[in-house]
């Protein structure tokens, strides 16, 4: 009981904690502290419902209809692409900073959340390690795959939790404008390239 809910603590762990368009997003805000608590629940909840679907055997739409996977790809690359060009013209404007007391340039509650929506549901990659940690979990028989699915939603609520209100300890540094710049453009790149590597799969 307890080795599987390892198990699936470390699987978990493993596909989530990667650079990507999701960790950088909540990276971001969590420097701003912006809606953090609001956004690590809807990756947690997000992930509690995918994983528990793939659990349940989901995954078989995607083999059962190929076609699916890759309107996703495509509906995901374009997002990706919008969202780093953003950060390299902020980038490039620079003049951002995050000062003692102050929030800076902020945004609604619900662009955050429909922002955050889009990297978790639009990311192909999501349903492709889905499809893997339901089978990996099924694997264990009918008992053994639920032990399986709690370390892995375990390791995800540890995971965005760590991140987003862990983030805000790096605040000093971004009180320099340069900083917020370098980081706009890493994650600008950063998003470009995965939307390169979708367009190119």
């Amino acid at each position: 009981m307890i080795g599987l809910v390892a198990s699936g603590f470390a699987t978990g762990i493993g596909l989530i904690a990667a650079v990507g368009a999701q960790n950088a997003y909540l990276l971001r805000r969590g420097l701003r502290r912006e809606h953090v608590p609001a956004l690590v629940a809807l990756c947690a909840a997000s992930d509690i419902v995918l994983i528990g679907a793939a659990v349940l055997g989901v995954g078989v739409v995607l083999t059962w209809w190929p076609p699916l996977l890759e309107l996703v790809r495509w509906g995901g690359a374009a997002f990706l692409v919008i969202y780093g060009l953003s950060c390299l013209r902020r980038a490039w404007k620079g003049g951002e900073s995050l000062e003692a007391g102050a929030s800076g340039p902020s945004v609604s509650v619900r662009r955050a959340m429909l922002t955050m929506a889009g990297f978790t549901w639009l990311n192909p990659h999501l349903y492709l390690d889905i499809t893997i940690l339901g089978g990996l979990a099924n694997g264990h028989g009918q008992t053994g795959r639920w032990w399986y699915y709690l370390g892995l939603v375990t390791a995800s609520a540890t995971w965005f939790s760590l991140l987003g209100f862990g983030s805000a300890r790096l605040a000093p540094v971004f009180s320099r404008p340069r900083s917020w710049q370098v980081l706009d453009t890493l994650i600008g790149v950063t998003m470009l390239v995965l939307a390169a590597g979708l367009a190119l799969r």
